[in-house]
């Protein structure tokens, strides 16, 4: 029995905090149901590359859950949303503030008809204050949370990241947020005890939280955090290096013991000694000094010797991968952290495998995502327990669809 089995998830987000922690409970065994609108879809069936027409972003974000293609803007599929919350644990949604409770959803109806029911809400600003009902996406959480103005080089611009940082962030604090939710509603200690609750994730918040100190560094000293590149204001030598066949390594030295030995190993051991090598802080005003010592080092070897090297002397290094060093790298193979799960249409598909390993109740993926409104059917049929001609009924007015004869398993 998988860790959350017998938990039923509704996935109701999109782009991209939600949908990713919806897929992160799936992995561990919670059934999740997908609803996305019947006619335009999940959006992110139209993001990235496509191979045969099928969106290889979608397979990864949307494996393990169940396709429910379902307008809760129209009543009747209000009407459906509500028996499926009644029969459901958590809700994940991402609407603007308000849209729910416009469509006559709201959680105070939700919870009437579910006193149990776990909704999480994750909005780019959260549910409430003067920018609660902007367009929030991942990148002003990016920018507003300080990442952007600590990261690029020296005298470059604010650097953003390439892909989703803030809602990858989001979407595991998301994740967190309702397990915590689900053990507080099982402990006879908690106020919650027996109860539902309702989470008010911010995109905006997450991602300032694993920033640092610098919210009480600039409270008690007035300092704000400038971009150093590849440097660290915490200690030296942290960077990256290119070797002498146009491969590049980065070193970290956070610990004082390391630091050591990396000057001894470039040949600069005089430097140990130095008063001011004792303390991280002091070796980062000296990297000018430190980075020269070292790069010089590197670029007079090929990466594999300077690998070689570094893990002989018990210093911290390691070559910059790009995706195809990922795929053949011996530590990743052996905890198979790139994984092969078979498609009914592409065959075996590489993507990445569940985020860490259990020993008495590990996750897996059992499907790549599917085609939109696969299991409506099933969904309307069992779950929610309508028959057969009320759910042609459905079909016709638009509320739900299903997936073409073609798209089907």
């Amino acid at each position: 029995m998988s860790a959350l089995d017998g938990i039923r998830v509704i996935d109701a987000a999109t782009l991209f905090a939600g949908p990713m922690a919806a897929t992160m409970l799936a992995d561990f065994g919670a059934e999740v149901i997908k609803i996305e609108h019947p006619i335009k879809g999940d959006p992110v069936r139209l993001h990235g590359q496509l191979k045969d027409g099928i969106p290889l972003w979608w397979l990864m974000l949307a494996r393990n859950k169940k396709t429910l293609a379902l307008d809760l803007g129209k009543p009747e599929g209000g009407d459906v949303f509500k028996s499926l919350i009644a029969e459901s644990n958590v809700l994940i949604e991402n609407f603007r503030p308000g849209t729910l409770e416009k469509w006559g959803l709201g959680p105070e109806v939700l919870m009437a008809i579910n006193p149990k029911i776990i909704i999480a809400r994750v909005t780019g600003f959260g549910q409430f204050g003067p920018y609660a009902n902007r367009a929030g996406f991942g990148t002003l959480a990016e920018s507003m949370s300080g990442f952007a103005a600590m990261t690029g080089e020296v005298d470059g611009p604010p650097t953003l990241p390439p892909f989703g940082l803030a809602d990858g962030i989001a979407a595991l604090s998301t994740s967190q947020a309702i397990l915590t939710a689900l053990a507080a509603q099982q402990n006879p200690r908690s106020e919650a005890f027996g109860k539902g609750q309702v989470i008010d994730l911010a995109i905006i918040e997450p991602i300032l939280a694993i920033l640092g100190p610098q919210p009480t560094v600039f409270d008690q000293l007035g300092i704000v955090q400038p971009r150093t590149g590849n440097r660290s204001v915490n200690n030296s030598p942290r960077n990256t290096y290119k070797t002498k066949d146009d491969k590049w390594v980065a070193i970290s030295t956070s610990a004082q013991s390391i630091a050591e030995r990396v000057m001894k190993l470039v040949g600069h051991p005089e430097v140990v000694s130095e008063q001011w090598f004792a303390s991280g802080g002091e070796r980062a005003r000296h990297a000018d000094l430190l980075d020269e010592y070292v790069s010089s080092w590197i670029k007079a070897r090929d990466c594999s010797e300077v690998l070689s090297a570094f893990e002989e002397a018990g210093a911290a290094v390691a070559k910059i991968y790009d995706i195809r060093d990922i795929m053949k790298d011996e530590q990743f193979q052996a905890l198979d952290t790139i994984t092969s799960v078979s498609d009914p249409h592409l065959g075996p598909v590489k993507m990445q495998n569940v985020l860490y390993r259990m020993s008495e109740t590990p996750g897996a993926i059992n499907w790549t995502g599917r085609p939109k409104g696969q299991d409506t059917y099933e969904i309307l049929e069992k779950i929610v327990g309508l028959s057969q001609e009320e759910i042609e009924v459905l079909e016709r007015s638009g509320a739900i669809s299903f997936a073409a004869p073609h798209e089907g398993e």
